[in-house]
């Protein structure tokens, strides 16, 4: 996608950018269901779509910086969990788009993307673990107990739940992209 949204100049690049961030904060609005009732407060977004979206289109720094303007969005116009989830939201979602995008940059055929997105949904369940364990144990005072009874069963699977829906539909809509784009 790289060649096909390559922007003419700054200004160009920043309006990707910021249109995109847009739309991940629009689309999170009317539409974040939860996935496990014994967890409500764990809710399904899309917002990294266009976060993967800049991140294969601009490179990996604008993506960072996309999913920096969400994570901090979200965070206190969007009842989120304050500066402490935007970080849990910045490390995690980070680790899920740099490891998708690095795999897939090696190859760049859909295969390389397919593993990519695979091992980013991976990563970010993953990193999940310790960021749950320390973050959410001592900011949001849950005893260490209770996280670690909640990380198979819930916090893992609801990880790669919303990652590996992320990256159907960040797949699907980038394949429709590629074609409409190239008429």
């Amino acid at each position: 996608m790289e060649t096909l949204l390559k922007p003419r100049n700054n200004v160009h690049k920043l309006t990707i950018m910021a249109l995109l961030t847009a739309i991940s904060i629009v689309i999170v609005i009317p539409f974040n269901p939860s996935i496990f009732a014994a967890a409500p407060w764990m809710e399904y977004d899309m917002a990294d779509v266009p976060v993967l979206l800049a991140t294969f289109a601009l490179g990996p720094v604008a993506g960072l910086e996309v999913l920096a303007a969400v994570s901090l969005l979200q965070a206190f116009l969007l009842g989120g969990n304050g500066l402490v989830g935007a970080v849990m939201h910045f490390l995690a979602s980070g680790t899920f788009i740099l490891v998708a995008y690095f795999i897939y940059n090696k190859g760049r055929s859909v295969k390389s993307m397919l593993i990519g997105l695979l091992l980013g949904t991976l990563a970010m369940a993953a990193m999940m673990v310790p960021l749950n364990l320390i973050i959410t144990v001592n900011f949001y005072g849950q005893p260490i107990e209770t996280v670690k009874a909640m990380l198979v069963p819930i916090i893992i699977p609801f990880n790669l739940i919303k990652a590996g829906l992320n990256s159907v539909i960040f797949f699907v809509l980038y394949r429709v992209l590629k074609v409409v784009l190239k008429k």
